[in-house]
């Protein structure tokens, strides 16, 4: 039975850290060939003492805790990678819940030569007990929030580009290297880049499954998709390849809406496309709101939906599009989130 280590980079998660340590103590994998280790970015809040409580009171998991002075995920990472003992690394987050069975269903895939890293579907839940909250979680899994994102929504194993989270063996960080601190978002699409360029595969099995707790409010969606449309730009700078038509959609939407409202003021005309675009688009997401309520019995979707799926289209986009204004000017040097 090889040893496993799972690594977890967080910040400020005292609302779900105990989720994901309860779910790791509930693993149908040996306990005595597993560690967790945990990459804390100083939190502010009460994480560090649940992580402290949890562990006295589980002393048959070994959790240890390092910190993670930058405070950036991929730092996080190499951070528990450093002191992390296990043959097989397992990456997870601080609002993600593995199913029982996760951990022996990576080690698994990986003993087969599935895949050089696997990982599962997502099972994405409210971050918490309010409509809007709602809203998001079924965005994030919806096809028209995510495009062909397998890992939200498929049934079937398959050869992918990227994966959430994912399970690795140790030797591999000899040929790709550890996690790219520069990237400070799509830390793990950036690697999976990597051991794809180096001949390696990374598997989705959708026998893998976890939970993942969506943001609560628009303002931390729209924060997060930003953030993502920002870094997805400069990864396309290194491997181009990398950008696939359903992450080109936004930018190109939000420039065509800039585009057209800037010239419509000199050329009236252009008013009229840009007007049937908007409203195609409001219709197709209201359309996609009534379906929404009418299946989940749930009229605060009529609403919810809509405004969820455009907040991540618009931030994603905008986030894209700003980064390539900025590239322009500065060589990225790495931010605070």
């Amino acid at each position: 039975m090889p040893s496993v280590s799972i690594i977890i980079p967080c910040f400020n998660e005292q609302t779900t850290i105990c989720k994901l340590l309860e779910a790791l103590f509930a693993q149908t994998f040996p306990l005595p060939d597993l560690e967790v280790v945990i990459a804390d970015g100083l939190s502010t809040d009460g994480t560090r003492g649940k992580i402290a409580s949890f562990a006295n009171s589980h002393p048959d998991l070994h959790i240890a805790v390092v910190d993670n002075q930058k405070r950036h995920i991929p730092t996080g990472l190499n951070c528990a990678l450093k002191v992390a003992q296990g043959e097989i690394i397992v990456r997870l987050d601080g609002h993600s819940m593995p199913f029982p069975d996760y951990v022996e269903r990576c080690v698994a895939d990986l003993e087969a030569g599935l895949g050089e890293n696997v990982g599962g579907v997502w099972e994405i839940r409210p971050g918490a007990d309010t409509w809007v909250a709602k809203a998001i979680a079924l965005a994030a899994g919806h096809p028209l929030g995510v495009g062909d994102a397998l890992y939200r929504y498929s049934g079937k194993s398959a050869s992918v580009d990227t994966v959430p989270f994912g399970a690795f063996k140790r030797e591999l960080l000899a040929i790709v290297g550890f996690f790219d601190e520069t990237q400070l978002t799509n830390e793990d699409y950036e690697f999976n880049a990597r051991i794809r360029r180096s001949g390696g595969k990374v598997w989705l099995d959708p026998s893998i499954r976890s939970v993942y707790f969506a943001r609560a409010t628009l303002p931390g969606l729209a924060k997060q998709y930003f953030r993502y449309g920002f870094w997805k730009w400069r990864m396309v700078r290194r491997y181009p390849n990398t950008l696939i038509w359903r992450q080109a959609l936004p930018p190109l939407f939000v420039l065509s809406l800039i585009g057209l409202g800037i010239l419509g003021i000199f050329l009236p005309l252009l008013l009229v496309p840009l007007a049937v675009e908007i409203i195609l688009y409001a219709f197709v997401l209201a359309v996609a709101g009534v379906q929404a309520a009418v299946t989940q019995k749930n009229s605060s979707l009529l609403v919810g939906l809509p405004l969820a799926i455009a907040c991540m289209h618009f931030l994603w986009g905008s986030g894209f599009l700003w980064s390539m204004i900025k590239g322009v000017f500065t060589n990225y040097a790495p931010e605070k989130k």
